[in-house]
């Protein structure tokens, strides 16, 4: 994610975080952390892709988990170091090019912001990355084609089947997946998915 006016957006979130906007207490998305964590071993490494706030990445860590965070807003990646004692590195999508590294990638409405054209390329680094039978969770907005919300953020929207097809081509093996809805950033109903996968 290098999008000018997306990372705009994340930069005046992590300050507003920092000011004492609190994140409220994921629980919704408990479900999918333990399907997630079944498939990985005891101890076993994680890479929080876009890990944002950080609180994801804490919590794997806090679990006993060794993990990485990873985003591509810098004002985010403070942000995460100052609330968590996270070590945080700043990076994009593209930056993935390990091989075999991680028992798990935690792709939690990371990729959406990539667009339509370089999402199958993304899919690949990750698949690369995962150790044999990695666990992949993939978090999504459903919808079509791609555009903005209010707030200036670049998405990509995708039906389930199109992410499912998406994900076999690039070699992951879809386990589950699990719709909701709630509001996000920008304060707009919409609906979301998280399907896991191993490769």
């Amino acid at each position: 994610m290098s999008d000018k006016e997306t990372m705009a957006v994340y930069a005046k979130a992590a300050a507003d975080y920092a000011k004492g906007f609190a994140r409220s207490k994921d629980t919704f998305h408990e479900p999918d952390y333990e399907a997630f964590t079944a498939g990985l071993p005891s101890g076993g490494s994680v890479l929080d892709l876009g890990c944002g706030p950080g609180h994801w990445a804490a919590r794997f860590r806090d679990d006993g988990y060794t993990v990485t965070a990873m985003d591509a807003s810098p004002e985010m990646a403070t942000y995460a170091q100052a609330a968590y004692d996270l070590e945080v590195t700043v990076g994009r999508f593209e930056d993935i090019t390990s091989k075999a590294s991680y028992d798990g990638i935690w792709a939690f409405f990371s990729l959406l912001h990539a667009p339509r054209s370089e999402f199958p390329g993304h899919l690949l680094r990750l698949h690369h990355a995962l150790r044999p039978r990695g666990m992949l969770a993939l978090g999504m907005k459903l919808g079509t084609a791609e555009g903005r919300d209010e707030l200036g953020r670049f998405y990509a929207y995708y039906s389930e089947d199109e992410l499912r097809t998406l994900l076999s081509e690039a070699g992951f093996t879809p386990l589950g997946a699990r719709r909701g809805n709630g509001k996000g950033l920008a304060g707009a109903e919409e609906t979301f998915i998280v399907l896991t996968s191993h490769a």
